[in-house]
C-alpha cells in the first residue's frame, strides 16, 4: 500500500497543469494566456463535481495534422497590401497566424488550402494553362497566377518551415469544359485522360518554386456549377478516372508521398459521391474532405463507418459578415474544432485567410459569399487589423495540437468522457502530443467549451467547475463561459499509452 502511495504522489508531481489559454464570451479574454494563481496539481481523488471530465489516454484515435485556412489571390492580395503599407503590422499578422514556437501568443496555424488557379477570390479567370488545344500542358506556367500569391506563401513558410501546404482546382482550364469557361459546366468526356496531367504539373510547378505539395484534391465543391465563377461538376466516376491516373503519375514523378483527396464538399451527401468514389477508386486516394456549407457534421460518420481507414479533412467553411461572436464561436466548437474531430477529422480549415471588412476583394461578377464572407483575419486599407472569431476558435483548437518540439509529432486525438449533472455544459475534446525524445513527458491538452449560458431564454453566463480524471488522480478548475485550452506532462511509460482504437483515420 506505501508502495502504491508513494507511486500516485510521484505521478501526481509530473502532472500539473503547466498552460491555459482562454477566450471568454464577452471577449475579456482573446487567446489570452494565464498563469494560474496557485498551482493546479492532479492529486489523490477526492469528490467529484457536478461536471467530471473523465480522460481516457489508452484509447488513441486519429493524428490531427493542422488547422489553417485557404490562401486564396484574395487573401494573398490583401495581406501583400498590408506588407507595402505597414510591414510590421504584416509581420505581426504572420507570426500571430502561423508561428509554432513553444509559448508564442500565436495561434500555430499549420496547415494551408491554395487554388490551382482563380476561384471565386481572385481578380479574374486565369488557370495555369490558357493555350486551348494543349493537351501536352508545353504551355503551361504556374506564373500565370499572380506574383503575390507566391510572395506571401514564402513569407508564410518562412516562419513556419513544416506549413502543410494542399493545393486543389476550381475548375480545370476553360478549353477543356463543357462551357468553353472555367464558369460553370463541366469537364469535357473526351479531354478527362489529359486532365491529371496538368494536376502533376500544378504539383511540380509549386515545388520547383521551393514550395513543398502535402495534398492534392481533384476538384472543389464537384456537385457545384456556377456560371458567375470557376467551378466544375464532376461524377464520382469522372472524378475516380482523373484521380487513379493521377496517382499513377505522382507516384512515377517522385510524388509518392502527396496525398490525394477526394470529393471536398459538403456534409450533406456524405453517404452517397465520397462512398462511391472510394468504392470504385479508393486505392488512389487517401482519403476525403468535407465543407459546412449543407448538411450537419453527423454526416462525417456515415463516410467514416464505410472507409474506417480512409482519412477526412475538413477543408472549408466561411464566417458570415455580422454576426454574432459568441454564438459563432459556439457553433464552430460544437460542429468544427471539436465536433468534426470527433468524427475523425485530421485537418481543419476555415475558408479565405484575410481580406477587408467588407469581404472583398472577390471575382468581379461572382454571386459567391452574397451576404460577405467574413475572413479569419480583417485587414484595412490603412495597415490595421483585426482577428475574427474565426481566428480565436482556431486557435484555441490548434494550441492543443501543435508540436510541443520542434519538428516534432502532431497531437492524436484520445479518449474523454463528461459524467454529472452538468455534463451537457461542456464540450471536450483531448489530446496527447508525444515527444522528440522518449525521456520527454508526453503532453495532455483538453479544449473545453463551457455553453451554460442559458442563451435559449434570458442570457446568464455560468462558470462551470470541474474535476479532470487521469490516470487515477483528479485535477479542479473552474471553466469561465468560453473556450480554454489546457495542457499537463505526464510520462509517456506510465499507464496505457499506444492503444490504438480500432475506428480511427489514419492521418501521418
Amino acid at each position: 500500500m506505501r508502495t502504491s502511495l508513494f507511486l500516485l504522489a510521484t505521478l501526481a508531481a509530473s502532472q500539473q497543469i503547466q498552460d491555459i489559454w482562454q477566450t471568454t464570451w464577452d471577449r475579456q479574454n482573446l487567446l489570452a494566456s494565464l498563469s494560474p494563481s496557485a498551482p493546479i496539481t492532479f492529486a489523490t481523488p477526492g469528490p467529484v463535481q457536478s461536471a467530471d471530465i473523465v480522460v481516457t489516454e489508452a484509447t488513441v484515435y486519429q493524428t490531427i495534422n493542422g488547422f489553417g485556412g485557404s490562401l486564396t489571390d484574395s487573401s494573398a492580395r490583401t495581406l501583400n497590401n498590408l506588407k507595402a503599407t505597414n510591414q510590421d503590422n504584416y509581420q505581426s499578422v504572420l507570426n500571430r497566424l502561423f508561428s509554432m514556437a513553444d509559448g508564442d501568443n500565436a495561434a500555430g496555424l499549420g496547415y494551408l488550402r491554395v487554388p490551382i488557379g482563380a476561384s471565386d477570390f481572385s481578380s479574374q479567370v486565369y488557370s495555369f494553362a490558357d493555350v486551348s488545344g494543349d493537351t501536352s500542358f508545353r504551355q503551361f506556367n504556374i506564373n500565370n497566377a499572380p506574383s503575390y500569391l507566391f510572395s506571401v506563401l514564402m513569407d508564410i513558410l518562412s516562419i513556419n518551415p513544416s506549413l502543410k501546404v494542399h493545393i486543389v482546382p476550381w475548375s480545370p482550364p476553360g478549353w477543356m469544359k463543357t462551357t468553353g469557361t472555367m464558369n460553370g459546366g463541366t469537364i469535357q468526356p473526351g479531354l478527362i485522360s489529359a486532365y491529371p496531367t496538368y494536376l502533376l504539373n500544378a504539383v511540380q510547378g509549386f515545388t520547383n518554386l521551393g514550395i513543398p505539395i502535402y495534398a492534392i484534391s481533384v476538384q472543389n465543391e464537384p456537385e457545384n456549377s456556377n456560371p458567375t465563377y470557376p467551378t466544375c461538376t464532376m461524377t464520382p466516376d469522372t472524378e475516380g478516372q482523373i484521380g487513379a491516373e493521377l496517382r499513377t503519375l505522382l507516384d512515377s514523378n517522385g510524388f509518392s508521398d502527396v496525398k490525394l483527396v477526394g470529393y471536398e464538399h459538403n456534409w450533406n451527401d456524405a453517404g452517397k459521391y465520397p462512398v462511391t468514389l472510394m468504392q470504385d477508386d479508393g486505392d488512389a486516394y487517401d482519403g476525403v474532405a468535407f465543407h459546412c456549407y449543407s448538411g450537419s457534421v453527423s454526416k462525417q460518420s456515415v463516410f467514416h463507418n464505410a472507409y474506417p481507414d480512409k482519412n477526412i479533412y475538413f477543408t472549408e467553411c466561411s464566417g458570415t459578415i455580422g454576426s454574432d461572436f459568441w454564438s459563432d464561436i459556439k457553433w464552430y466548437m460544437d460542429n468544427l474544432w471539436i465536433g468534426s474531430l470527433e468524427r475523425f477529422a485530421g485537418v481543419g480549415l476555415m475558408f479565405n485567410l484575410a481580406l477587408d471588412s467588407s469581404g472583398l476583394p472577390k471575382l468581379p461578377g461572382t454571386n459567391s459569399c452574397g451576404n460577405g464572407c467574413r475572413p479569419i483575419v480583417t485587414v484595412n486599407d490603412d495597415g490595421s487589423f483585426q482577428y475574427n472569431q474565426e481566428f480565436y476558435a482556431l486557435a484555441q483548437a490548434s494550441k492543443a495540437i501543435i508540436p510541443k518540439d520542434p519538428g516534432g509529432p502532431w497531437g492524436q486525438r484520445i479518449g474523454v468522457s463528461v459524467k454529472g449533472s452538468l455534463a451537457w455544459a461542456l464540450r471536450v475534446g483531448a489530446y496527447s502530443t508525444g515527444r522528440l525524445s522518449s525521456s520527454d513527458g508526453t503532453r495532455y491538452s483538453l479544449v473545453v467549451m463551457n455553453w451554460d449560458d442559458s442563451s435559449s431564454s434570458t442570457f446568464n453566463p455560468v462558470p462551470v467547475t470541474a474535476t479532470i480524471e487521469f490516470r487515477g488522480m483528479q485535477a479542479t478548475y473552474t471553466f469561465p463561459v468560453g473556450v480554454t485550452t489546457l495542457w499537463w506532462f505526464g510520462d509517456s511509460n506510465a499507464q496505457g499509452r499506444g492503444h490504438k482504437s480500432n475506428s480511427t483515420g489514419r492521418h501521418t
